[in-house]
């Protein structure tokens, strides 16, 4: 796949996941409602989920870089406050034909990682850790910073921005109204074929969002790899910073699986923030073929 065949892809996809989300957890609403809130809140609930659904993705377009730096914590800095990173920045903008150079925030972290988000690229970001700036090399930092000017110019960020939110408005909705049964009347006649769709539903939910995540998180990796490694002529460089990342077993405090499938490398290691699920839901290939793939470029 080209690099523009990439880039227009992640466009349609963007919007294809805004309309599936709002239909899905219009569904969600309706049979939930039905079944917690009593027979006949199911149109109630569908209203209430479209009107929820439909905020939440015109909001997750306009908004969710600033909701997804605000939940990673991420710091702006200013140019005279990091001159090294903003050179790098401007050295690679330049390279990839950026109108705007990326503004630059600092996560307070030791673990080493780093991710890129905005709507498009002249409303982009790049985020990094501390910890990545302290044990990484002026090489490895240009291969990780040249990734993730990969994913801005592939319109990855919007896209990934976008799912981070709506996949937790999934678990919002549900949560919000399964707490709302215990609330409620327990003397209801509610067709059986309405309660098994309904609790289907409820469970598959969290499962479909992460499928999501995945579905579009490990292809968009090897791409980032392969377009920083061109744009920076040293493939070494990224393959031996994600060696670096990946020996670094501390999980960064501030990730969540919301999140998790922005970072260069996979956040949630195994630790307190890392829930069972981590590994088997991995938004993430293996390093090892990532490095492998560098090398053999």
């Amino acid at each position: 796949m080209t690099i523009y065949s990439q880039i227009d892809k992640n466009k349609r996809n963007t919007f294809i996941i805004m309309f599936f989300f709002t239909v899905f957890i219009t569904s969600v609403g309706y049979f939930l409602s039905e079944i917690f809130w009593g027979q006949g809140a199911g149109i109630v609930g569908l209203v209430l989920a479209f009107i929820f659904s439909s905020v939440s993705s015109i909001s997750s377009f306009y908004f969710s870089d600033k909701m997804v730096l605000a939940i990673s914590g991420a710091k702006k800095v200013e140019r005279q406050d990091s001159p090294l990173v903003y050179g790098i920045l401007d050295n690679l903008s330049i390279g990839a034909g950026l109108k705007k150079v990326p503004d630059l925030y600092i996560i307070e972290d030791t673990a080493t990682n780093a991710f890129a988000t905005g709507r498009d690229p002249e409303h982009a970001v790049v985020a990094v850790t501390t910890g990545l700036l302290q044990k990484l090399n002026k090489r490895e930092i240009e291969g990780v910073m040249a990734h993730e000017i990969s994913h801005i110019t592939n319109y990855d960020i919007r896209l990934m921005a976008i799912t981070a939110i709506l996949v937790g408005s999934v678990t919002l909705l549900v949560n919000f109204i399964l707490r709302g049964s215990f609330s409620s009347d327990s003397d209801r006649k509610v067709p059986g074929f309405i309660i098994l769709i309904g609790i289907v539903l409820a469970i598959l939910s969290p499962i479909i969002a992460e499928l999501i995540k995945l579905s579009i998180s490990r292809n968009r990796e090897y791409l980032a790899d392969a377009s920083g490694a061109l744009l920076t002529r040293d493939p070494e460089g990224l393959a031996s910073a994600l060696e670096k990342i990946a020996h670094d077993h501390e999980p960064l405090e501030v990730a969540n699986e919301a999140t998790a499938h922005m970072y260069i490398s996979n956040p949630l290691k195994k630790g307190k923030n890392a829930d069972m699920f981590a590994n088997l839901f991995n938004t993430h290939p293996p390093v090892e073929e990532r490095i492998k793939r560098l090398r053999t470029m």
